[in-house]
């Protein structure tokens, strides 16, 4: 039986960021002079002007301390950002609102009266991927944050142990196939981190975006994985959000990952609420929310690992056009920068925001079917 979440915009949050009071209850800190942005075509260069930055730098956010000099450290640091700005907080979003809200509704094509709604009902997915489709494995991912902590460019030390530690005393309420080991990554074993690192579940520190924007303060303190009996299912914990809940497998089952996927975001969020009382942060304007504006939304990346030979033969540069008319986005199989080998292409939903979970997972599926069609055609174009 699948598990359903009936459709429905998030009501946790407030009704957007743009009206928010939350300012007034934030603390202060020394104002620093307007800064030289590096990334001179990033979002942060197009909307922290010296205006809002001499109106909004002098403000501390409540939960963590956040300012806004630290949620543009990134481009500040580097020239090559194209977003650039990171939220220490729920609080950031609020308290920094005339620079969020433009560069969110820009970069995920959102109108400024938008509303998120957010719907995990697996039986809503039409059909699946082809069988026929050479299909390696299939991965969705999702962020979640809980209310009352800092997210991870500001979270303290302090905040970021007693989350782990709620999450540790929720993984072990977990029965049947979600049922696992949590690893903490201070003090593990050399074999298990082996292990992990064979299994491609680990995840490691050296990112300068996650340096630069303070991700990486207090490492490795506070962090570790969480994976079920069979690897199918993954909790990243205090990595570049709070969690990081993930569901995968081989071959091209899409709805079976999906659908352990909506039981296992389930599961995490009533087991830390019956804990604790804390429940995920949603806002009813940006749906869930991370510590990277473009995750805001579902937070989902639902992706196949699929061989493309003609495709290959065709040129990078076709596919990548035909994926963006599809609404999706093709990767190496090494990552989001880790380059291109072979004929094995990453292929994932390109949106977060302004789509339900439903759409993304169908978007995915359908675009996939169509590549893989393409794909004949083009083989045989090629004589392959």
């Amino acid at each position: 039986m699948y598990w359903k979440y009936a459709a429905a915009a998030c009501l946790t949050g407030a009704a957007g960021f743009m009206a928010s009071t939350s300012a007034l209850f934030s603390g202060s800190a020394e104002q620093k002079p307007f800064p030289e942005i590096r990334s001179k075509h990033s979002l942060v260069a197009k909307h922290v002007t010296e205006e809002k930055w001499n109106r909004l730098s002098g403000i501390q956010t409540q939960t963590s301390g956040f300012t806004l000099g630290q949620a543009i450290s990134c481009a500040v640091e580097f020239d090559n950002q194209h977003c650039g700005i990171y939220a220490g907080d729920y609080d950031s979003y609020k308290d920094f609102a005339d620079v969020f809200d433009p560069i969110i509704q820009e970069y995920h094509g959102i109108t400024a009266d938008a509303k998120h709604t957010t719907d995990m009902d697996v039986s809503k997915i039409q059909g699946n991927v082809d069988p026929n489709a050479p299909v390696k494995s299939v991965r969705i991912r999702v962020g979640r944050s809980f209310n009352g902590f800092g997210l991870s460019p500001g979270i303290t030390r302090q905040q970021r142990l007693d989350l782990e530690k709620l999450l540790i005393s929720a993984f072990s309420n977990f029965s049947g196939d979600l049922e696992g080991q949590y690893y903490p990554l201070l003090g593990m074993d050399e074999a298990v981190r082996q292990q992990l690192v064979d299994d491609h579940f680990l995840f490691v520190s050296g990112d300068p975006n996650l340096i630069s924007a303070g991700m990486e303060r207090d490492w490795p303190e506070g962090r570790g994985i969480f994976h079920n009996k069979d690897k199918t299912f993954l909790v990243w914990v205090n990595e570049e959000d709070q969690t990081r809940i993930i569901s995968m497998q081989k071959g091209g089952d899409v709805k079976a990952v999906f659908e352990r996927l909506a039981r296992a975001i389930k599961a995490v969020q009533e087991s830390v609420k019956k804990e604790s009382g804390k429940d995920f942060l949603c806002d009813e304007k940006y749906g869930y929310i991370h510590s990277c504006p473009t995750n805001l939304g579902t937070g989902m990346r639902a992706s196949v690992h699929i061989d493309l030979p003609g495709w290959t033969a065709e040129g990078l540069g076709a596919l990548k056009t035909r994926c963006e008319e599809l609404k999706l986005q093709p990767r190496g199989t090494r990552g989001e920068s880790g380059g291109q080998t072979g004929v094995t292409y990453d292929i994932s939903n390109k949106h977060r925001l302004g789509y339900s979970e439903v759409e993304l997972v169908q978007c995915m599926i359908d675009g996939v079917n169509i590549l893989f069609k393409e794909d004949l055609e083009l083989q045989k174009k090629h004589g392959l």
